[in-house]
């Protein structure tokens, strides 16, 4: 275990674990000492020997004074560990979540990632602080104490010493059962979480049909099963639990046995009899508190485990530096892609177009033709199985993360606005632009009638993911940020799908600011977006069907003049050809 935590934290801390494993040992030693001391004093004590009861004293009392200056070191040191631990692991968990491929953070891995960062990194670093201590006092001072009962009277010493091997092997094994139960638990909880999250987000749909808490099975089904879990867990936990604690007050009964049969057979005297048990009574105490905390440690265990699973994700490769762009920023290229998402399932297939810079470029196709795949494979959220994906003529996986988000700006149908100011969700892709360029981008973006209804304006909470705006303000916001960017690339993924009017009219106004200075990638159904584009590729099946512009496409009777009747006859719209121009 520490092994894999000093794994994880690099070897910066390797010195500061050293020194308290140093300051655990000790006191563990120093503990059995003072226990141990307790033989000869209680035997000079019961035959009246004053001096040798003064001389043991003396003894006793020097070696519990340094016993409690390395407790004392012990408890601080290990309190500055867990703190240290506890901030190196968030910081590390925050580097290393930041190296990893955009492709890697799926529903089920961020909600593993929330509970390791908060519930896994707090149980980590309760084994500095509260579970080795005892851990290794119920391991260091019982043998300490066996070592000495073992010069006292080997007999006695070898009885208790014999069931140190049997006491450990039902520790480890209830410590094992416990954490494999803890797992179970800790999933089916996870399971729960998921359904209550989902049950919330989706009131206004369930109380339309009338359904509350007990008329949601599948929330019900999740709870139970926690329920079941856990009371499984608990009942089978106690007999293994009392095994364990059996096994060590069997232990002392049998050196409490092996001791009077001596005495009974003047093997040895009464006085040190008493003595000895004394010194059992404390070789069998740390054994007993060890049993209550192997759970917990195991369970420490498998949070680190888990902790460890994420860490051990490996990021893309990136090259020291960026390879130098051949080609305007604004030029994007596939060249014979392929992708797929599980192996045997291709998802785009020996694709290739290639978007000038400075044009519009509208993709189509059907649902699960490719389209999103294709903004991912050019954000570089995965890498290709083969081919190339390049901006500026530089292959994306030549490029280095920052470098290659620099060149594009990415607006998506679901925009998530972190709980801040109106201001500082519109800053973060340029945080030094100037309150001119600040006011400039949200009146082309329409942002500027959000905030002149606001009481405090630009200063205005939008709160977690923007819940004090509407999804069509949010979607403003979102422009807004795109044009403070000026990147040479923007993509926009079905940001129109669930538009209104209003909010339509404020991005299409938009989209000729952006088309200015920039190459638009757009994935639409919007009618209106798709026949103004300069180009537009139709995906069939995860492969290039046709490319044209709207009038050459229609004129093919191919598959996009097949959607463009269906997406006019679906709005109630009327496709009339003329000599000059295409009306709807």
């Amino acid at each position: 275990m520490i092994r894999s935590l000093l794994a994880i934290l690099g070897p910066a801390h390797r010195r500061e674990v050293g020194i308290y494993a140093v300051w655990l040992l000790a006191y563990g030693v120093l503990q059995g000492i003072a226990v141990t001391l307790l033989v000869p004093l209680l035997s000079a004590l019961l035959a009246s020997e004053m001096q040798a009861v003064g001389f043991w004293l003396i003894a006793l009392f020097s070696v519990v004074a340094i016993a409690c200056i390395a407790r004392y070191q012990q408890t601080v040191k290990g309190a500055a560990l867990a703190i240290l631990v506890l901030k190196t692991l968030h910081n590390r968990l925050g580097e290393h979540l930041s190296q990893l491929p955009l492709g890697w953070f799926n529903s089920e891995k961020v909600g593993r990632v929330s509970r390791s960062a908060t519930v896994g990194t707090l149980m980590v670093t309760n084994i500095f602080a509260h579970l080795l201590p005892p851990v290794v006092s119920g391991v260091v001072t019982p043998l300490t104490v066996g070592v000495a009962m073992l010069w006292f009277d080997w007999r006695l010493g070898l009885t208790a010493l014999l069931f140190v091997p049997l006491i450990y092997i039902g520790h480890r094994w209830s410590a094992q059962w416990i954490g494999a139960m803890e797992t179970e638990v800790d999933a089916a909880g996870a399971r729960a979480s998921s359904r209550v999250v989902e049950f919330a987000r989706n009131q206004a749909v369930l109380r339309s049909f009338g359904k509350n808490v007990s008329g949601y099975p599948p929330l019900e089904e999740a709870i139970a099963g926690q329920n079941r879990a856990a009371g499984s867990m608990l009942r089978q936990t106690f007999p293994r639990l009392f095994a364990g604690g059996f096994m060590v007050q069997l232990a002392f009964a049998a050196v409490i046995a092996v001791g009077i049969w001596l005495t009974l057979n003047q093997q040895l005297p009464p006085i040190e009899l008493v003595a000895l048990l004394a010194l059992a009574a404390r070789f069998t105490g740390p054994l007993a508190e060890l049993a209550g905390r192997s759970g917990l440690l195991r369970m420490a265990g498998n949070d680190l485990r888990r902790l460890a699973a994420i860490f051990f994700e490996q990021p893309l490769p990136e090259p020291p530096r960026s390879q130098p762009f051949t080609e305007q920023g604004g030029l994007v290229e596939f060249s014979n892609v392929n992708f797929s998402y599980e192996p045997g399932q291709p998802v785009l297939k020996d694709l290739s177009f290639r978007v000038s810079p400075g044009t519009t470029t509208a993709i189509v196709g059907a649902s699960g033709s490719g389209k999103t795949t294709i903004t991912r494979l050019l954000l570089r959220f995965f890498d290709t199985d083969q081919g190339q994906v390049k901006v500026g003529g530089v292959d994306v996986r030549q490029l280095r993360t920052e470098d290659l988000m620099r060149q594009i700006s990415i607006v998506m149908q679901d925009v998530y606005l972190f709980s801040d100011t109106l201001e500082a969700n519109i800053r973060l892709s340029c945080p030094e632009a100037s309150q001119e360029e600040l006011e400039r981008v949200a009146k082309l973006a329409g942002v500027d009638e959000i905030i002149e209804r606001l009481p405090q304006g630009w200063q205005t909470q939008v709160g977690e993911g923007g819940a004090a705006l509407s999804g069509g303000e949010r979607q403003r916001v979102s422009i807004a940020r795109a044009l403070l960017k000026a990147a040479p690339i923007v993509v926009l993924d079905e940001a129109t799908a669930a538009l209104d009017p209003r909010n339509e009219k404020y991005l299409n106004s938009s989209l000729g600011q952006l088309q200015q200075g920039s190459t638009l990638i757009v994935i639409a159904h919007q009618l209106s977006t798709v026949m103004n584009a300069d180009q537009i590729i139709v995906l069939d099946a995860g492969t290039v069907a046709e490319t044209g512009n709207h009038r050459e496409l229609l004129s093919l009777q191919g598959l996009y003049a097949h959607f463009w009747r269906q997406r006019s006859r679906a709005t109630g719209w009327q496709l009339v050809e003329t000599d000059t121009e295409v009306s709807l």
